[in-house]
């Protein structure tokens, strides 16, 4: 036999590519499960737990050097103990915080566009007319709901 084939296997997608699209989809999936409330309770837990050895080191400081093991575990016990009690009310804490935020912008927003509505009610008798018809019917509604009771 004079002719004979050669048979090589070429992959259709190269590895680094491969491996470089498994890089960006997991990083873009890091960023999509990025957990806000999270990560801020975790800042003040550390800024709690700062705040604790800070007192902690300002006591330790005040022994004598014999004790200098002693002030250490106590330091140490400090940390740990403040990592394991505060870690749940920060987060709570930082949850309520960033709740009542929403909640605030929340009302913010609908004070301003109120704001303009009634400017532009001001200046334009249809927008107002449109307004007093609403708060009539409204107070309709009130007054029919408030007989069945």
């Amino acid at each position: 036999m004079l002719t004979s084939f050669a048979h090589v296997d070429q992959p259709s997608q190269h590895p680094g590519v491969v491996r470089a699209e498994l890089v960006a989809k997991s990083i873009h999936n890091a960023v999509n499960n990025f957990d806000a409330a999270r990560s801020s309770a975790s800042m003040l837990l550390a800024a709690i737990v700062a705040a604790c050895l800070v007192v902690a080191n300002q006591v330790v400081d005040t022994w004598t050097e014999g004790h200098l093991l002693a002030a250490w575990i106590v330091l140490w016990l400090v940390a740990f103990a403040a990592i394991g009690l505060m870690a749940n009310p920060a987060r709570r804490a930082t949850a309520a915080l960033r709740i009542g935020y929403k909640r605030w912008a929340v009302a913010r927003r609908q004070a301003a566009q109120d704001r303009e509505l009634w400017n532009l009610a001001l200046t334009d008798s249809r927008v107002m007319a449109d307004i007093s018809r609403a708060m009539n019917a409204e107070a309709g509604e009130q007054v029919k709901s408030a007989r069945f009771f």
